[in-house]
């Protein structure tokens, strides 16, 4: 069977690189290059004395090219260790997105019930929108985010996900 023909998977990379200029450009560069897609990317300083950066990158593909990602991301200079949490084991995933919903009347009542059932917060409001804040796995969002459609779904926003292994083990 093709590589191209095999089932393509979902995986959570966590990969810890110094925090240096020029890094993300390298980790996206190589994604490029190989015709790779990237569904999430998020990038933050971890280390007390901002050495040390989180990568976190979503990407779908066979086993054998998540094999091959991590073996890329594994072999730039200033990557330290790449996890793969899908094949780690338990771990948390969260993503932020903020919510922008127009409407009046029954509309406008119903998006701030649905809120509530999501815990979704109002961090801004005028006479005719909503804009709300929602955290949570990426799945729940992507369901607020449907269900908002048909109430006057004007815009979104979406962090990106953040991920780390469950345990007190650090990384």
């Amino acid at each position: 069977m093709k590589i191209a023909e095999q089932a393509s998977e979902r995986h959570v990379f966590n990969v810890i690189v110094d925090n240096e200029p020029g890094i993300l450009a390298k980790i996206t560069g190589m994604f490029t290059a190989r015709g790779y897609n990237i569904d999430s990317l998020t990038v933050a300083d971890i280390s007390e004395d901002h050495a040390i950066s989180r990568i976190t990158i979503v990407t779908r593909g066979p086993q054998p090219v998540i094999d091959q990602i991590r073996a890329q991301l594994e072999r730039l200079v200033p990557v330290h260790k790449v996890i793969d949490l899908t094949e780690s084991g338990a771990h948390v995933e969260r993503e932020l997105a903020l919510v922008k919903v127009s409407g009046k009347g029954d509309n406008r009542v119903e998006a701030l019930r649905i809120a509530e059932l999501f815990r979704a917060n109002v961090v801004d409001t005028t006479t005719s929108s909503f804009v709300f804040e929602l955290t949570g796995a990426p799945d729940k969002i992507d369901s607020f985010i449907a269900l908002m459609r048909e109430l006057g779904l004007v815009e979104v926003g979406r962090s990106g996900i953040v991920g780390m292994m469950r345990g007190a083990e650090k990384i």
